[in-house]
């Protein structure tokens, strides 16, 4: 079991591991507990009712958080001729293919999302291996693969918060929400717009109770138990 130090200690005291906090008292616990100098990344954690190892209990798909993430996503683009020519016009920071393949060979990865156009595939998917387990290969189900003409609205898309959410081996869900200088309501936004995503992503084999338990929590702070049927109804409450 992992030794935590004193700041840890003594902000974990603040949080009562027996109740399950309403969504605006838990952000304000957060920014209580939350004890680094510097603006640490808030995510939310969820323990889903689902066996990844069956097909029909993948839990996959993307979120558009109202508030961004609080970070300057780098994007990458692989396309030719209209495709690249569009994806440069939106701003993209790197566009490219055989250059841009050939270099993530040699060991290049200072980008956060890569997207794709159908027609260059067969030349990305050289790098399932190196993008595959990083969570950076284009997919459709996340939404990184698009028609050229379609290119601009994801990438537009990526920089205002578009974030993907895969389930992990062990039923679990770490999705990022935002940054601990978020004001409670941009904080409130963006954890009403993930809920409202992962309760639509219920794939078709999932039994019994979907979603088990949500944690708040942010980097180096003690995780904060959220009342499931309140954080439910987050985006409702948002309308």
């Amino acid at each position: 079991m992992a030794k935590h130090g004193k700041k840890y200690v003594d902000a974990a005291k603040l949080v009562d591991r027996l109740k399950y906090y309403a969504p605006a008292e838990a952000v304000d616990l957060l920014k209580k507990v939350a004890y680094p100098k510097f603006d640490g990344t808030i995510e939310v954690h969820f323990h889903l009712g689902v066996d990844p190892r069956h097909a029909d209990q993948q839990v996959r798909s993307t979120v558009l958080l109202p508030a961004g993430l609080g970070k300057r996503v780098r994007i990458l683009v692989f396309a030719e001729g209209d495709g690249a020519r569009l994806a440069e016009q939106a701003g993209a920071d790197y566009v490219g293919l055989d250059d841009m393949i050939a270099k993530i060979q040699g060991g290049w990865l200072e980008f956060d999302m890569a997207i794709a156009t159908p027609q260059v595939m067969g030349k990305v998917g050289r790098l399932g291996r190196i993008l595959g387990t990083r969570g950076l290969m284009p997919n459709p189900k996340a939404g990184t693969i698009a028609q050229p003409d379609d290119l601009p609205r994801v990438i537009r898309e990526a920089r205002l918060g578009r974030v993907e959410f895969k389930v992990d081996k062990t039923g679990n869900l770490h999705v990022p929400i935002g940054k601990m200088s978020f004001t409670p309501e941009q904080m409130l936004a963006n954890f009403g717009a993930l809920m409202d995503a992962v309760n639509r992503a219920r794939p078709s084999g999932a039994k019994g109770i979907y979603v088990k338990r949500v944690t708040l929590t942010s980097t180096m702070a003690p995780g904060i138990r959220v009342d499931l049927a309140q954080a439910s109804t987050l985006k409702e409450a948002a309308a």
